[in-house]
């Protein structure tokens, strides 16, 4: 599947036994790694408690598709995710809104934009 930084997707993870997995969505946020892998940024739904490194995810963020329900990216969880496991795409975040994550990435993690 051909994805790009800002598209959401949802992945299917393994667990260390390689029989179970959990499908969850991430944040495509940088496509340009070897080995067919790129920098994710996990989504989750629970946003009851927001906390430092984790930002409001919404439908109005998207250029085009959506998401099933009001989410949060969890910036300070961010990992590198194998394309082999994207099972689908959700949408593309708009330029605007992944420019804000971006920069929220960098607050968090004190570096330059």
């Amino acid at each position: 599947m051909d994805i790009d930084v800002a598209d959401v997707v949802l992945c299917e993870f393994y667990f260390s036994d390689l029989k179970s997995s959990k499908k969850r969505p991430v944040l495509v946020f940088k496509n340009n790694l070897p080995y067919n892998d790129f920098i994710a940024v996990p989504i989750s739904s629970k946003i009851a408690n927001l906390r430092s490194g984790e930002v409001i995810l919404d439908n109005d963020g998207f250029e085009h598709g959506s998401i099933p329900k009001t989410s949060k990216l969890i910036i300070r969880k961010t990992f590198v995710v194998s394309k082999d496991v994207v099972l689908k795409k959700y949408g593309t975040l708009k330029k605007k809104c992944f420019q804000d994550y971006h920069v929220a990435f960098c607050d968090y993690f004190d570096c330059k934009n």
